[in-house]
């Protein structure tokens, strides 16, 4: 869990500028500490070095907009995130272990093995099926109270058990719990997943580890089902509704889940998948 909150905040500004030039200095500043100084705090907490932190988010990034953004040229996707064409196929085949072009055909896949469930395969739904259960609409923001943490989301229930527990003395009737993602597990290896367990809380909560989740314009998918089918849930969107909309994925925004209802013991969950979007 990373627990140091100027580390959080730096998270935060660096995906907020992903497609801006980000330099050492910007981010050490934004947190108000020497670069020095800032450079052990991120390490320590994240496992990473700055620089590495920003370079893997950005190429993970752009390997999500060749997957769902088809019909963008490569080099367009690359120059959004500071690469030019020959640096850009180097940097990724040395992540990858494979060319963008290779990466953008093999994300076509409709089905392989679930990531976390690895007895099991996932099948995207139909176009039609999907788009019957998403509604275009502004969703509000979110004053929550959270805990970050890197890993697969797999571990997430015993993470959920605990934070409830944690914050208990602040659930009320009102309480909404959400989840927020910044990764999607076919593009990120599962020990690099990030991601924000959160309720919310009161604009006067006096805790430190509180933020705002952005709403605003997202397509909003209507989930009813076991756990085990989020995954394929999140892929359709991703690989058979966003590309025949229009729509694309806001960059500025995080992707999160709000629960509606939840049947621990019987692993079934209903829940409005929320994502960003703009034309």
């Amino acid at each position: 869990m990373i627990t140091n909150k100027a580390v959080n905040e730096a998270i935060d500004y660096i995906f907020r500028h992903m497609e801006e030039s980000i330099r050492l200095e910007d981010v050490a500043e934004h947190c108000h500490f020497s670069k020095y100084y800032f450079c052990r705090l991120f390490k320590e907490q994240t496992g990473e070095s700055v620089y590495s932190f920003i370079k893997r988010v950005r190429l993970e990034q752009s390997a999500f907009r060749l997957k769902v953004e088809r019909e963008r040229p490569i080099t367009e996707i690359s120059a959004d995130y500071g690469y030019s064409s020959s640096n850009y196929s180097w940097a990724f085949r040395q992540h990858y272990d494979m060319t963008p072009v290779s990466f953008r055909r093999g994300s076509y896949r409709q089905s392989m093995e679930h990531p976390y469930f690895h007895h099991e395969s996932w099948q995207a739904e139909s176009f039609e099926a999907c788009d019957r259960k998403i509604k275009i609409r502004q969703v509000p923001d979110y004053r929550v109270v959270y805990e970050r943490r890197f890993g697969s989301y797999e571990g997430l229930r015993r993470q959920w058990s605990r934070f409830v527990r944690k914050y208990g003395a602040y659930i009320t009737e009102n309480t909404v719990f959400l989840e927020r993602t910044y990764d999607d597990p076919a593009v990120t290896r599962e020990e690099n997943c990030l991601s924000d367990i959160c309720m919310t809380v009161d604009k006067d909560c006096l805790l430190e580890n509180t933020t705002v989740i952005q709403g605003g314009r997202c397509a909003v998918y209507g989930f009813r089902g076991s756990v085990k089918h989020i995954y394929a849930a999140y892929q359709t969107i991703f690989l058979i509704w966003l590309p025949r909309t229009g729509y694309v994925v806001d960059g500025g925004r995080s992707l999160f889940d709000v629960y509606r209802r939840v049947d621990k013991d019987g692993g079934w969950i209903e829940m409005e998948i929320c994502v960003p979007v703009r034309e």
